[in-house]
Protein backbone atom coordinates (compact mmCIF):
# COMPACT_ATOMS: atom_id res chain seq x y z
CA UNK A 1 0.00 0.00 0.00
CA UNK A 2 1.25 3.46 -0.93
CA UNK A 3 1.84 5.63 2.23
CA UNK A 4 -0.33 8.49 0.94
CA UNK A 5 -3.90 6.64 0.96
CA UNK A 6 -6.48 7.78 -1.26
CA UNK A 7 -9.99 8.14 -1.10
CA UNK A 8 -11.35 9.29 -4.60
CA UNK A 9 -14.56 10.27 -4.45
CA UNK A 10 -16.97 10.58 -7.49
CA UNK A 11 -20.48 11.86 -7.07
CA UNK A 12 -23.07 10.53 -10.27
CA UNK A 13 -26.09 11.27 -11.53
CA UNK A 14 -27.11 9.24 -14.60
CA UNK A 15 -23.52 8.91 -15.68
CA UNK A 16 -23.68 5.00 -16.18
CA UNK A 17 -21.62 5.58 -19.86
CA UNK A 18 -18.75 7.84 -18.13
CA UNK A 19 -18.81 5.91 -15.07
CA UNK A 20 -18.58 2.45 -16.77
CA UNK A 21 -15.54 3.93 -18.55
CA UNK A 22 -13.53 4.38 -15.14
CA UNK A 23 -13.54 0.44 -14.27
CA UNK A 24 -9.68 0.51 -15.43
CA UNK A 25 -9.26 3.43 -13.10
CA UNK A 26 -10.69 2.28 -10.05
CA UNK A 27 -8.90 -1.10 -10.68
CA UNK A 28 -5.98 0.55 -10.36
CA UNK A 29 -6.67 2.62 -7.47
CA UNK A 30 -7.64 -1.11 -5.36
CA UNK A 31 -4.09 -2.89 -6.59
CA UNK A 32 -2.29 0.53 -5.43
CA UNK A 33 -3.93 0.19 -1.52
CA UNK A 34 -6.65 3.22 -2.54
CA UNK A 35 -10.19 3.09 -2.54
CA UNK A 36 -13.29 4.54 -5.00
CA UNK A 37 -16.39 5.76 -3.63
CA UNK A 38 -19.74 6.55 -6.02
CA UNK A 39 -22.23 8.88 -4.28
CA UNK A 40 -25.53 8.25 -6.42
CA UNK A 41 -27.66 11.19 -6.57
CA UNK A 42 -30.92 9.30 -7.38
CA UNK A 43 -30.12 8.09 -10.95
CA UNK A 44 -32.49 6.97 -12.91
CA UNK A 45 -30.22 4.77 -15.51
CA UNK A 46 -28.10 2.21 -15.12
CA UNK A 47 -25.13 4.24 -13.15
CA UNK A 48 -25.91 2.45 -9.56
CA UNK A 49 -25.45 -0.48 -10.96
CA UNK A 50 -22.56 0.12 -12.55
CA UNK A 51 -20.94 1.84 -9.69
CA UNK A 52 -21.88 -1.69 -7.58
CA UNK A 53 -19.81 -3.60 -10.45
CA UNK A 54 -16.63 -1.72 -10.19
CA UNK A 55 -16.64 0.84 -7.27
CA UNK A 56 -15.27 0.07 -3.38
CA UNK A 57 -17.68 1.79 -2.01
CA UNK A 58 -21.34 2.88 -3.84
CA UNK A 59 -23.75 5.19 -1.30
CA UNK A 60 -26.80 7.72 -2.18
CA UNK A 61 -27.25 10.66 -1.22
CA UNK A 62 -29.65 13.37 -2.03
CA UNK A 63 -28.73 15.21 -5.39
CA UNK A 64 -26.84 17.96 -5.04
CA UNK A 65 -22.75 17.54 -5.81
CA UNK A 66 -22.03 19.31 -2.27
CA UNK A 67 -24.15 17.17 -0.68
CA UNK A 68 -23.17 13.96 -2.57
CA UNK A 69 -19.48 15.12 -2.15
CA UNK A 70 -19.94 15.73 1.60
CA UNK A 71 -21.44 12.30 2.26
CA UNK A 72 -18.72 9.97 0.23
CA UNK A 73 -16.49 12.25 2.30
CA UNK A 74 -17.87 10.66 5.73
CA UNK A 75 -18.01 7.38 3.93
CA UNK A 76 -14.46 7.29 2.70
CA UNK A 77 -11.39 5.90 4.84
CA UNK A 78 -8.11 6.92 3.81
CA UNK A 79 -6.51 10.17 4.99
CA UNK A 80 -6.29 12.14 1.37
CA UNK A 81 -9.83 13.01 -0.80
CA UNK A 82 -10.02 13.64 -4.21
CA UNK A 83 -12.57 14.67 -6.21
CA UNK A 84 -13.14 13.16 -9.34
CA UNK A 85 -15.92 14.19 -11.99
CA UNK A 86 -17.41 10.98 -13.89
CA UNK A 87 -16.40 12.57 -17.24
CA UNK A 88 -12.92 13.73 -16.20
CA UNK A 89 -9.69 11.01 -17.51
CA UNK A 90 -7.46 10.48 -14.74
CA UNK A 91 -4.82 7.83 -14.33
CA UNK A 92 -1.59 6.36 -12.81
CA UNK A 93 0.36 10.05 -13.68
CA UNK A 94 -1.90 11.68 -11.45
CA UNK A 95 -1.99 8.94 -9.07
CA UNK A 96 1.63 8.94 -8.43
CA UNK A 97 1.47 12.76 -8.08
CA UNK A 98 -0.72 12.70 -5.11
CA UNK A 99 0.94 9.69 -3.38
CA UNK A 100 3.95 11.62 -3.44
CA UNK A 101 2.55 14.64 -1.58
CA UNK A 102 3.79 15.12 1.87
CA UNK A 103 2.02 17.09 4.67
CA UNK A 104 -1.11 16.70 7.19
CA UNK A 105 -3.04 19.29 6.07
CA UNK A 106 -2.45 20.31 2.07
CA UNK A 107 -5.05 20.65 -0.77
CA UNK A 108 -4.86 21.78 -4.45
CA UNK A 109 -5.74 20.60 -8.14
CA UNK A 110 -4.35 19.24 -11.28
CA UNK A 111 -4.27 21.27 -14.59
CA UNK A 112 -6.59 20.59 -17.11
CA UNK A 113 -6.83 20.01 -20.93
CA UNK A 114 -10.68 18.95 -22.52
CA UNK A 115 -11.21 16.69 -24.33
CA UNK A 116 -12.35 18.74 -27.87
CA UNK A 117 -9.95 19.32 -30.78
CA UNK A 118 -8.88 22.44 -31.69
CA UNK A 119 -6.84 25.20 -30.33
CA UNK A 120 -9.25 27.33 -29.35
CA UNK A 121 -10.10 24.32 -26.74
CA UNK A 122 -6.26 24.00 -25.23
CA UNK A 123 -5.98 28.12 -25.00
CA UNK A 124 -9.69 27.59 -22.83
CA UNK A 125 -7.58 25.01 -20.89
CA UNK A 126 -4.61 26.83 -20.73
CA UNK A 127 -6.57 29.62 -18.89
CA UNK A 128 -8.42 27.95 -16.58
CA UNK A 129 -5.06 26.87 -15.26
CA UNK A 130 -3.98 30.26 -14.98
CA UNK A 131 -6.47 31.52 -13.34
CA UNK A 132 -6.50 28.89 -11.02
CA UNK A 133 -2.93 29.78 -9.99
CA UNK A 134 -3.61 33.19 -10.03
CA UNK A 135 -6.40 33.25 -7.76
CA UNK A 136 -6.20 30.11 -5.13
CA UNK A 137 -9.44 29.31 -6.10
CA UNK A 138 -10.05 25.42 -8.08
CA UNK A 139 -13.09 24.06 -9.92
CA UNK A 140 -14.19 21.09 -9.86
CA UNK A 141 -12.99 20.07 -13.36
CA UNK A 142 -9.40 20.43 -11.79
CA UNK A 143 -10.17 17.50 -9.70
CA UNK A 144 -9.62 19.09 -5.83
CA UNK A 145 -8.07 17.47 -3.72
CA UNK A 146 -7.69 17.65 0.13
CA UNK A 147 -6.55 15.95 3.29
CA UNK A 148 -9.87 14.64 5.51
CA UNK A 149 -8.34 16.23 8.29
CA UNK A 150 -8.64 19.56 6.72
CA UNK A 151 -11.55 18.62 5.06
CA UNK A 152 -12.91 17.88 7.94
CA UNK A 153 -11.45 21.08 9.91
CA UNK A 154 -12.88 23.62 7.46
CA UNK A 155 -16.43 21.93 7.19
CA UNK A 156 -16.10 20.58 3.52
CA UNK A 157 -18.42 21.87 0.67
CA UNK A 158 -20.75 24.36 1.81
CA UNK A 159 -24.37 22.93 0.81
CA UNK A 160 -25.44 25.07 -1.85
CA UNK A 161 -26.88 24.14 -5.25
CA UNK A 162 -23.50 25.99 -7.84
CA UNK A 163 -20.75 27.71 -6.84
CA UNK A 164 -19.67 25.04 -4.43
CA UNK A 165 -15.94 24.76 -5.08
CA UNK A 166 -15.24 28.13 -5.18
CA UNK A 167 -16.94 28.46 -1.97
CA UNK A 168 -14.71 25.53 -0.71
CA UNK A 169 -11.74 26.81 -2.11
CA UNK A 170 -12.16 30.40 -0.28
CA UNK A 171 -12.35 28.23 3.13
CA UNK A 172 -9.35 26.13 2.40
CA UNK A 173 -7.37 29.54 1.18
CA UNK A 174 -7.48 31.21 4.65
CA UNK A 175 -5.61 27.97 5.46
CA UNK A 176 -2.74 27.57 2.62
CA UNK A 177 -2.57 28.52 -1.16
CA UNK A 178 -3.66 25.22 -3.15
CA UNK A 179 -0.86 23.00 -4.68
CA UNK A 180 -1.32 23.12 -8.60
CA UNK A 181 0.01 19.86 -10.13
CA UNK A 182 1.29 19.73 -13.38
CA UNK A 183 0.02 16.61 -14.55
CA UNK A 184 -3.18 17.44 -17.23
CA UNK A 185 -6.21 15.56 -16.66
CA UNK A 186 -8.61 15.33 -19.49
CA UNK A 187 -11.94 17.14 -18.44
CA UNK A 188 -15.32 17.22 -20.52
CA UNK A 189 -15.61 20.33 -22.88
CA UNK A 190 -19.45 19.17 -23.08
CA UNK A 191 -20.79 22.73 -22.13
CA UNK A 192 -18.60 24.52 -24.06
CA UNK A 193 -19.87 22.84 -27.26
CA UNK A 194 -23.45 22.62 -26.69
CA UNK A 195 -23.46 26.23 -25.64
CA UNK A 196 -20.76 28.04 -28.17
CA UNK A 197 -17.39 29.18 -26.20
CA UNK A 198 -18.25 32.64 -26.64
CA UNK A 199 -21.09 32.56 -25.08
CA UNK A 200 -19.98 29.69 -22.34
CA UNK A 201 -17.07 31.98 -21.45
CA UNK A 202 -19.35 35.01 -20.86
CA UNK A 203 -21.51 32.79 -19.07
CA UNK A 204 -19.41 31.44 -16.55
CA UNK A 205 -17.44 34.40 -16.00
CA UNK A 206 -20.92 36.25 -15.18
CA UNK A 207 -22.05 33.95 -12.89
CA UNK A 208 -18.69 33.89 -10.92
CA UNK A 209 -18.52 37.71 -10.48
CA UNK A 210 -22.30 37.84 -9.53
CA UNK A 211 -21.30 34.97 -6.82
CA UNK A 212 -18.56 37.09 -5.61
CA UNK A 213 -21.41 39.84 -5.55
CA UNK A 214 -23.09 37.97 -3.14
CA UNK A 215 -26.00 36.73 -5.59
CA UNK A 216 -27.86 33.42 -4.65
CA UNK A 217 -26.24 30.17 -5.53
CA UNK A 218 -30.20 28.78 -6.29
CA UNK A 219 -30.79 31.71 -8.98
CA UNK A 220 -27.31 30.69 -9.93
CA UNK A 221 -28.01 27.24 -10.80
CA UNK A 222 -30.53 27.88 -12.37
CA UNK A 223 -29.41 30.67 -14.86
CA UNK A 224 -26.55 28.27 -15.21
CA UNK A 225 -28.75 24.79 -16.34
CA UNK A 226 -31.33 26.46 -17.13
CA UNK A 227 -33.81 25.39 -14.41
CA UNK A 228 -33.70 25.28 -10.66
CA UNK A 229 -32.26 22.75 -7.83
CA UNK A 230 -33.57 19.57 -7.12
Amino acid sequence: MAERAISVIMPVLNDAPALAAQAAFFALLRDRGHESVVVDGGSSDDSLAVAEAIADRVIQAPRGRAVQMNAGARAASRNLLWFVHADSVVGVAQLRALEALQGEAFWGRFDVRLDASGALYRVIGNMMNLRSRVTGIATGDQAVFVTAALFRETGGYPPIPLMEDIALSRQLRRRSRPQCLPQQLLASARYWQRHGVLRSILTMWGLRLAYCLGADPAWLHRVYYGRPPA
